[in-house]
């Protein structure tokens, strides 16, 4: 038997969290295609015949502009101690540049089996891949390189059993029905930031975060009742998201809804206000209560 953990890491928009929903089959983290969307480190458990992997994503590593980002790259860059392998995993899509450069000159600290996963493989004509795994080789050696797509699932069996046998023996860490350990609060907090993020551009996506301020478990009709705040850092920003007579607020609670029912797989009441918080971002206060973990 083999057991341990597996850090995603990479840059914003590699694919790490949809990576993590195809492994585990369910959805544990948000996707958008906004960069940045992933905020905290998210834990999957996954049981193999022969093991136990778990999985854990991580926010993208960039060039932090905010104390929150700050926080997010330590999150990332403290997993590579402390895990016992890496999945780097890239856009096989995008031309290589000054962030990929970034990201490998991190992992100069790795000593621990480092896999490379060249994900969005069905977006690349096969003889492409080539150039950019000889990019990569020059960059560093790698455990192993797997192309895969984790959209479509296709090479994410093939990545499993490589990252499974790079894992040290031993028993299973979380028992076998065991498989994360954020909080419900936190899945509710995050189906609403996904809808905010599909439905927002320019600053918005990035300046804004979602609190649940209140969570009432199921009444005698089977209703949980929930209550949350969406963040924005400008009052400017307060109108665009509440939309003209309430449309757009009626709209990511409408979608949220019905994301959280089957989540909970009962009817929900939800609950939503926005409020403002001029540069929450750098709070290191409001950061804690917002449950954006420091490393």
């Amino acid at each position: 038997m083999k057991a341990g953990f597996v850090s995603l890491v990479g840059r914003p928009n590699a694919g790490k969290s949809t990576l993590l929903n195809q492994i585990i089959g369910t959805k544990l983290a948000i996707v958008s295609d906004k960069p940045q969307t992933t905020r905290n480190r998210i834990l999957g458990v996954k049981k193999y015949p022969d093991g136990q992997t778990v999985f854990m994503d991580t926010p993208g590593i960039h060039r932090p502009l905010h104390r929150m980002n700050v926080r997010m790259v330590d999150l990332a860059l403290d997993s590579i101690r402390r895990v016992d392998v890496l999945a780097v995993v890239v856009d096989a899509s995008e031309p290589r540049g000054g962030g990929d450069r970034f990201v490998v000159k991190q992992l100069e600290r790795a000593r621990i089996p480092v896999v490379l996963v060249l994900n969005k493989i069905d977006l690349v004509a096969k003889p492409k891949l080539l150039p950019v795994m000889d990019w990569y080789r020059e960059q560093r050696d790698f455990h192993a390189i797997v192309p895969v797509s984790a959209l479509t699932g296709d090479g994410v069996p093939e990545l499993e059993a490589v990252l499974l046998d790079r894992l040290p023996a031993g028993a299973p860490l979380y028992p076998d029905d065991y498989l994360t350990d954020q909080p419900e609060r936190f899945f509710v907090a995050e189906t609403v930031r996904e809808k905010l993020l599909q439905h927002t551009h320019a600053e918005i996506p990035f300046s804004s975060a979602v609190t649940v301020d209140r969570f009432e478990e199921a009444d005698a009709r089977g209703v949980i009742r929930l209550f949350c705040s969406i963040i924005v850092e400008q009052a400017s920003q307060k109108p665009i998201i509440l939309g003209r007579g309430g449309s757009m607020i009626k709209r990511i609670g409408t979608e949220a809804r019905q994301d959280l029912e089957r989540f909970f797989d009962a009817k929900v009441y939800l609950d939503l206000h926005v409020k403002v918080r001029a540069e929450w971002r750098e709070n290191d206060r409001l950061l804690d209560d917002f449950g954006m973990r420091r490393s």
